[in-house]
C-alpha cells in the first residue's frame, strides 16, 4: 500500500505564525516524511480562506521536486475549472520534470460559491470546464502538434514543449462525492481520489468495468483525518481544538455549496472537548488514537474500501509542528510496517 501525507498549508488566525516561517515548517515536514519512508506528499486546494490554506499547489510542488529525491508529489486536488488548463498543462509537465516523473495531477471541479465568485467564473460552468480541461491537459501532454474547439477552448496547433518526463504522460486522479462526479473519474479513465466512502469506490469500480476498464489497473486513494499518540486520550487531547477548527470550515463550505442534501448536518458539531464521543458522522472519518488503535481502524475500513493510496490527513490547521512530527514519526514506526505486510486492500 501506498501510504502518504496531506499538507493543506493552513494557518488559522488564532495559531498564527508569519507565512514564511510556517511555510519553512511544511515543507521540512515533508522533507521528514521522505526521511520516514512515506510514499507520497500531497498538496490540496482553496481560495480566499482565512487560514491561507493553500491556493497556490504547483509551486509549492516545485519547490518539493528539490528538497526530495525518492518520494512522489501528488495534488489532492487540484480545482481545475479555476485554471487555464493550457496553464495547468505547461506547469504539470514543467513539475514531473523537476521531480525527475515523480509527479502525480490529481483535479476537482470544486463546490465552494465564493471561490467561483472571486475568479468571475459560473458555477454552473463547472462540469463543463473540468472535462473541458482535461481533454486539454492530455491532449498538450501526448498530441503534437495539438489543436482543441469546445465551449471554453479554441486551440489550434499548440505545442508543449517540454513534455513530461513520465510517458505517456503523469498519472491523472479525479476527485468526486456524488455519483456523477464518481462516474466520471471512472468515464475518463482517471485514478480516483476518495474519502473511505465505500459506496463511492463501489460506483467508480463499477463503471470502470461496465468501460471495459479492470479496476485492479487503477488506483484507489483515500483520505483519512489522522492523529497518533501513544494513548488515545492523549492523541485527542492535542488534536481536538485544530480537528474541530477544520471541521467547522469544511461543513460551512459544504452547506453553502448545496451540493448534496444533508449537507447542512455537518455544521451541527459537538464541542471541541466532546468529538471524541460522538457518534455523528464527520467529515473525512478521523482516526484519533494509540498506533494499535489507527492500525486497527485501518484493516478494518480497507477490507470493505478498496485501497491502493492510503492518504492521512495529520498536519490539522495550527498544530503545533512539533506535535504533527511526533504523530508521524510514530505512525512510520509502529502502524507502517503492517501496512506493508498487508498489501492494498479491499
Amino acid at each position: 500500500m501506498n501510504v502518504g501525507l496531506l499538507f493543506p498549508f493552513r494557518n488559522p488566525p488564532q495559531w498564527r505564525k508569519p507565512f514564511p516561517q510556517f511555510y519553512a515548517e511544511q515543507l521540512r515536514q515533508a522533507r521528514l516524511a521522505e526521511e520516514l519512508g512515506y510514499d507520497t506528499i500531497w498538496l490540496t486546494e482553496h481560495h480566499f480562506a482565512e487560514d491561507g490554506y493553500s491556493p497556490s499547489l504547483l509551486p509549492i510542488a516545485g519547490a518539493l521536486a528539490g528538497m526530495t529525491s525518492r518520494v512522489r508529489i501528488g495534488t489532492f486536488l487540484l480545482l481545475l475549472p479555476l485554471h487555464n488548463a493550457v496553464r495547468v498543462a505547461e506547469d504539470a509537465a514543467t513539475v514531473d520534470i523537476l521531480s525527475s516523473g515523480r509527479f502525480d495531477l490529481g483535479l476537482g471541479q470544486g463546490y465552494a460559491p465564493a471561490e467561483f465568485d472571486g475568479y468571475g467564473i459560473p458555477r454552473s460552468e463547472r462540469v463543463s470546464r473540468f472535462e473541458e480541461g482535461i481533454a486539454v491537459i492530455t491532449g498538450m501532454w501526448t498530441q503534437e502538434p495539438f489543436s482543441y474547439e469546445g465551449k471554453h477552448y479554441r486551440l489550434k496547433n499548440i505545442r508543449l514543449m517540454p513534455k513530461p518526463a513520465q510517458t505517456p504522460h503523469p498519472p491523472l486522479w479525479i476527485g468526486a462525492r456524488g455519483p456523477k462526479g464518481v462516474q466520471r473519474a471512472a468515464r475518463l479513465g482517471c485514478h480516483f481520489l476518495g474519502v473511505s466512502d465505500p459506496k463511492a469506490q463501489e460506483i467508480y469500480d463499477t463503471t470502470l468495468r461496465q468501460y471495459g476498464r479492470d479496476p485492479q489497473h487503477y488506483y484507489a486513494a483515500q483520505l483519512r483525518w489522522t492523529y497518533v499518540a501513544p494513548t488515545r486520550d492523549q492523541a485527542w487531547d492535542e488534536a481536538q481544538e485544530h480537528l474541530h477548527y477544520m471541521l467547522s470550515w469544511y461543513g460551512r463550505w459544504l452547506a453553502e455549496a448545496k451540493d448534496f442534501k444533508g449537507d447542512e448536518r455537518f455544521l451541527q458539531l459537538p464541542p471541541p472537548s466532546q468529538l471524541r464521543h460522538t457518534d455523528q458522522q464527520l467529515i473525512g472519518a478521523p482516526m484519533i488514537g494509540s498506533p494499535d488503535e489507527i492500525a486497527r481502524e485501518i484493516e478494518r475500513f480497507t477490507q470493505t474500501v478498496r485501497t491502493t493510496h492510503l492518504v492521512l490527513g495529520m498536519h490539522l490547521p495550527g498544530l503545533d509542528p512539533a506535535k504533527s512530527q511526533r504523530s508521524m514519526e510514530l505512525f512510520a514506526r509502529e502502524v507502517m510496517p503492517g501496512l506493508r505486510k498487508a498489501g492494498s486492500g479491499g
